[in-house]
């Protein structure tokens, strides 16, 4: 029984920004590696776009913060937290540029970014 309500859907479709910041996202074999930092959502949709997330050291040989498409995280019910397939390789090639505090990142960095990942940079808008 205890199983059973640990996988089931969530009691609601909601959830706040706050409490995704932090959890855990795991990769295929559902060992941890890193965590979710904060989220990039898009102005007029209001769609998420963009996880800004942190991972463990041994997967991000180059910084430890990528910017990844949120469509590469699925949350897993059983974990608590989001899987994802992406590879230490993946990592390692993708686009690094200075995220600063604000998003107001230059077209053609936006544009990269989308190209490596293969998601739009406005979430299909």
């Amino acid at each position: 029984m205890e199983q059973a309500e640990r996988t089931q859907a969530p009691t609601h479709p909601y959830i706040r920004s706050d409490q995704v910041e932090g959890t855990a996202v795991y990769a295929v074999d559902g060992s941890r590696i890193g965590t979710i930092k904060y989220l990039e959502i898009e102005k007029v949709s209001g769609q998420v776009i963009y996880a800004i997330t942190s991972f463990n050291s041994f997967l991000a040989v180059r910084a430890d913060t990528h910017t990844i498409p949120w469509s590469k995280l699925k949350y897993d019910p059983q974990l608590h937290g989001y899987r994802t397939d992406i590879t230490k390789d993946q990592l390692h090639n993708a686009p690094e540029f200075s995220r600063g505090d604000e998003f107001d990142w230059p077209e053609r960095e936006r544009e990269r970014l989308g190209r490596y990942w293969h998601s739009p940079p406005y979430g299909g808008m």
